[in-house]
């Protein structure tokens, strides 16, 4: 209690600067990329599926980049809810379809690439979860961490034409 006032005291102190500015470019950034990822499937069988699967983590990125305390708002926290269940109840799927059938390495396979999407959706939506109370150095060197993973797991597509050569055509022909 505030002597002088009379009011209780808050016990929390808002995170240091760098970590909200860290962690709003790290939200831009995954923002940009689930998007890219969104667009790429437009020449996919199942583009529309797979379009929104990556276009509702974009938005919810987006939103966090621009104010990290709306993880607190109703609808926010609802929406990443139910997208994070559905993404994993599929992935689930996936990684018992790839368990059982799998040809090659996970990375060959179609259904390997869009597991790991999935899973990427939900590390990073339930790193999103509550930024707007807790923003601490080990939350922010993982977000850091699952923001690069992905560019540089693109790239690493995009250089290898061995891996790219037992793509399916639709794929041969993204970014």
């Amino acid at each position: 209690m505030d002597v002088h006032s009379g009011r209780k005291l808050s016990t929390s102190s808002p995170p240091p600067r760098f970590y909200l500015v860290s962690w709003r470019v790290c939200n831009i950034c995954m923002a940009f990329f689930f998007a890219l990822a969104a667009y790429v499937q437009i020449n996919d069988p199942d583009a529309g599926i797979w379009a929104v699967a990556y276009l509702i983590p974009a938005v919810l990125s987006f939103l966090v980049g621009l104010n990290p305390p709306v993880t607190d708002n109703f609808i926010w926290k609802h929406v990443s809810l139910m997208h994070m269940t559905m993404c994993f109840m599929v992935a689930t799927l996936w990684g018992w379809y790839l368990h059982r059938h799998a040809k090659n390495t996970i990375f060959h396979e179609e259904e390997g690439r869009e597991f790991l999407g999935l899973v990427i959706i939900i590390i990073w939506m339930l790193l999103c979860q509550n930024s707007g109370k807790y923003l601490g150095g080990f939350k922010i060197s993982v977000a850091g961490f699952i923001t690069v993973l992905p560019f540089v797991m693109w790239l690493y597509y995009y250089i290898n034409k061995e891996l790219r050569a037992s793509w399916p055509e639709h794929c041969k022909n993204t970014i």
